[in-house]
């Protein structure tokens, strides 16, 4: 199949698809006890694996990465942590040719086999984009980019399901040189409560 016969999202897809991640990925406390990383209790979060894990939703954000991807020029993309994972695999599955290569980025480096920090068959002369569910604070993303340069990837882009407005992750990212793409952007209300601001 060549780049043509993919037609790329129009923004009323855009639009569905942002709102389809989110309603299938909200927790709220009402339906279980959630909480942050300190143990405390919390009014909701965002569980990208309910909605990567899907199959149909699977199949569209891999098509809709893909698209934005290659309108970029781009053919590598690498995660790190676990809700990168999904993401990862559905731009793999994604009708296109050629298909994107795909690479799992370690906390460390390991200490036997292959002794490899990023696994999968990315090409160093090539551009990667790092995928990821959410920015929010940006560290994660911060920590992913620096482990990627130091072992010779030319860095390039992040693109993300979910951006927190309210963060400073967005900002974090783009100061370290890399471009930011968001299928949805999440502001707070004044209730606190979150709002689907619109499609980037």
């Amino acid at each position: 199949m060549d780049n043509g016969s993919l037609t790329s999202a129009s923004y009323n897809e855009l639009v569905e698809l942002g709102r389809a991640l989110y309603d299938k990925a909200l927790v709220r406390r009402e339906s279980e006890p959630i909480t942050d990383p300190r143990g405390q209790a919390i009014g909701w979060l965002l569980d990208t694996r309910m909605a990567m894990l899907d199959g149909e939703l699977f199949k569209e954000v891999g098509r809709i990465v893909a698209e934005r991807l290659r309108a970029r020029g781009i053919r590598q993309v690498a995660g790190y942590g676990f809700g990168s994972y999904a993401l990862i695999c559905s731009a793999l599955s994604a009708p296109i040719s050629p298909p994107f290569n795909g690479g799992f980025i370690r906390e460390s480096r390991k200490s036997h086999g292959r002794q490899r920090l990023v696994e999968g068959p990315l090409d160093k002369d090539q551009p990667v984009v790092l995928l990821d569910d959410i920015i929010n604070s940006g560290r994660s993303a911060r920590t992913a980019v620096n482990l990627l340069r130091e072992d010779g990837y030319q860095v390039v882009g992040m693109m993300t399901l979910f951006n927190f407005t309210w963060s400073e992750g967005r900002k974090n990212i783009e100061s370290m040189g890399l471009w930011v793409d968001s299928i949805l952007d999440l502001n707070l209300s004044e209730n606190g409560k979150t709002d689907k601001k619109g499609i980037l």
